[in-house]
């Protein structure tokens, strides 16, 4: 299928990156911890590379077997418990060189960023079906990357330079959303919507809208931070709490759907475990708070869009 053969070739680039980040890491002699970073980055470019590298060939039997891919991950975790992934040394230019660049470029500079959001979305909507929301993406940044060569006459080298860099910034925290969506796929399975819906029983009277929309909101925002991806606990809360508290009492599937996804969103800006939103920024921006430098800005801002969510599910889903 063509969107599983893209959708692999995004996963190879990735990998890729990873690798090109063991080579630079390897070859920097003064390195704090050479090897073990180097581990790290190579195994996680394995498991983006060749983990389902038989779809290209139509061929689903060549693959890493599930089993050492968890092995892998494992020695990723146990790598960034002890702290022996480092971030390596790096050619910056100087702030005459951006201050410089910065007047010549101007507003250009921000028109890759926006290519992103609108090929992405143009060929989302084209074709959504064959490819999908992530092919999309990949293919919205490769013209976004094209863009940003053109318009600042850098060089190829330069680019991977810079993606490495901010790679090994961000860290193992990068690997956190990945690590997260395959802990609610576990709790689902595991039926822990069952028990969550068990529990609100004893706690909601049956038929009382409003406290199920309530509990519906606030308990996709509280698992969102538990979580730390709002994908992760949709499927665990929307069977625990969404279907038989909100939508069996006669709300709108889709709107309930809808503002139930956002809600856990608030909670997204909320917790530190939501690395790619909270963690990455402050790591980026260089922060003295690391842990809640964005947190403590975002914090009145989600309760206040989620007690939004709350009227407006309540006002529009019956």
């Amino acid at each position: 299928m063509l969107k599983d053969a893209l959708t692999e070739i995004l996963y190879i680039m990735m990998g890729i990156v990873c690798f090109y980040s063991v080579y630079a890491t390897l070859k920097e002699k003064s390195h704090p911890s050479k090897i073990p970073t180097a581990l790290f980055w190579g195994l996680l470019g394995i498991i983006f590379t060749f983990s389902r590298i038989g779809v290209l060939w139509g061929n689903k039997n060549i693959y890493i077997p599930d089993i050492y891919t968890g092995y892998m991950v494992i020695i990723l975790t146990l790598l960034s418990a002890f702290r022996l992934v480092k971030i390596g040394k790096f050619d910056e230019s100087t702030s005459e060189f951006k201050q410089q660049m910065s007047q010549k470029i101007g507003n250009l500079i921000f028109v890759p960023a926006l290519a992103l959001g609108i090929v992405a979305f143009i060929v989302a909507q084209i074709w959504t079906k064959q490819l999908g929301s992530l092919v999309a993406f990949w293919i919205s940044t490769v013209v976004a990357a094209i863009l940003a060569l053109v318009i600042t006459k850098g060089k190829v080298k330069e680019m991977a330079d810079d993606g490495r860099r901010l790679l090994e910034v961000v860290g193992p925290v990068s690997i956190l959303p990945q690590l997260l969506a395959a802990l609610g796929a576990i709790f689902t399975a595991a039926g822990v919507g069952d028990v969550i819906a068990s529990g609100i029983k004893t706690v909601i009277p049956q038929g009382n809208i409003l406290l199920g929309v309530i509990a519906y909101c606030v308990g996709m925002a509280l698992f969102t931070m538990i979580m730390g991806n709002a994908f992760a606990a949709f499927a665990v809360i929307t069977a625990g709490i969404g279907i038989p508290f909100v939508i069996a009492q006669g709300g709108n599937p889709v709107i309930v759907a809808a503002l139930g996804m956002t809600a856990g969103y608030c909670g997204t800006l909320m917790t530190p475990m939501a690395a790619n939103f909270d963690i990455v920024p402050t790591a980026i921006l260089e922060m003295e708070d690391k842990k809640y430098g964005v947190i403590k800005y975002q914090v009145p801002v989600a309760i206040a869009m989620l007690i939004i969510h709350i009227v407006l599910m309540y006002v529009w889903a019956f």
